[in-house]
């Protein structure tokens, strides 16, 4: 197995072979706080310990995929596409009243990449 790419905001690798994972970006530095550390610093987005649990294995899947077809096979994911002033953008949910909302692009080239870039963990009915 041989490193191939490392994305510069976000730990994520890419790995040439058989499989080859979504690459997660994130459009936030609270989104990357809380995934990497648990915590952030920025005091107008605090969680609760159970949602950044939550959030921090949601994002794991998305890493762990290979295309966003398989998000669907997961149920409790609740993968859906937005609608309204919200499309092109597509949704998974944390819990009940939270969600992670991020967009997809694939790049063409020897191999095909998703990358996931992460918008915003918001309130799912606010």
């Amino acid at each position: 197995m041989q490193i191939i790419k490392k994305s510069s905001i976000f730990t994520a690798y890419l790995y040439r072979g058989q499989t080859l994972n979504m690459e997660i970006k994130f459009t936030q530095k609270y989104l990357r706080e809380l995934y990497e550390f648990g915590r952030t610093t920025d005091k107008k987005h605090r969680f609760q310990p159970d949602v950044i649990k939550r959030y921090q294995s949601r994002i794991e899947i998305l890493e762990n995929a290979e295309k966003i077809e398989e998000l669907l096979s997961i149920h409790s994911l609740h993968y859906e596409v937005l609608k309204g002033d919200k499309k092109g953008i597509s949704s998974i949910r944390v819990n009940n009243q939270y969600r992670i909302e991020f967009k997809t692009s694939q790049v063409v080239s020897e191999t095909v990449a998703t990358i996931c870039n992460i918008l915003e963990l918001s309130k799912h009915y606010k």
